[in-house]
């Protein structure tokens, strides 16, 4: 599943490769006002579901995640349209369903490539998140990542924003849900992060409340 929001240089490649490795690609347009729908070419193994304005990462996941329930996919791959990840990953997210309910990328066994501010808050993220969970939690702000059907149709995030992400971490752990961890390349390249630091800080500790 691919959420994606004003994508328009990248959409069509990160469909192409993921389809590589998987049977159905849920592709999940968050409002896009530049021609990122253009690109999608139809296909019988392409869902687009488009929203008219932009909701936020969180609602896209739920959005993309109720349709994969509905049609009862074994198990979901969530991947960003950015490019920042390595479909090539897939099996292995995939392999690890077998061990885990739960598997997330994890990126920080090189942190070479990835800008220093994103290291020290991802490193602070996670370890919040162990402490709320009682679990290790390595990579908290991955949004690569592999799901059972059985967590999507026991969980359910409320929140809109990437906080989302976060919140279903600590919702799984309460679900008594195995979590695990795949290590995947670390990809970062010149592209402008869409995401608002003071909303995403403040959404952050509101579901450290939870």
């Amino acid at each position: 599943m691919i959420p994606f929001y004003n994508e328009s240089t990248t959409i069509k490649k990160i469909i192409v490769d993921t389809l590589d490795y998987v049977e159905l690609v849920i592709a999940v347009n968050d409002g896009s006002t530049d021609d990122s729908s253009s690109q999608i070419f139809l296909d019988e193994n392409v869902i687009v579901l488009s929203e008219r304005e932009n909701r936020g990462k969180g609602f896209a996941l739920r959005k993309g995640f109720s349709k994969a329930v509905e049609l009862g996919c074994d198990a979901v791959i969530t991947i960003d349209a950015d490019l920042q990840h390595d479909s090539g990953s897939i099996p292995a997210l995939l392999t690890g369903l077998a061990s885990f309910d739960l598997v997330l990328g994890n990126r920080l066994k090189d942190l070479s490539e990835m800008p220093f501010q994103r290291v020290m808050s991802n490193k602070l993220c996670s370890f919040l998140l162990s402490k709320k969970t009682g679990m290790k939690i390595i990579d908290s702000q991955c949004g690569f990542r592999a799901f059972s059907l059985k967590v999507l149709q026991k969980v359910q995030t409320r929140s809109n924003g990437y906080e989302a992400e976060s919140e279903i971490i600590i919702l799984v752990a309460r679900a008594g849900f195995k979590i695990g961890f795949v290590e995947v390349p670390t990809i970062y390249g010149n592209e402008k992060s869409k995401m608002n630091p003071v909303k995403a800080i403040f959404g952050f500790i509101k579901v450290l409340f939870y």
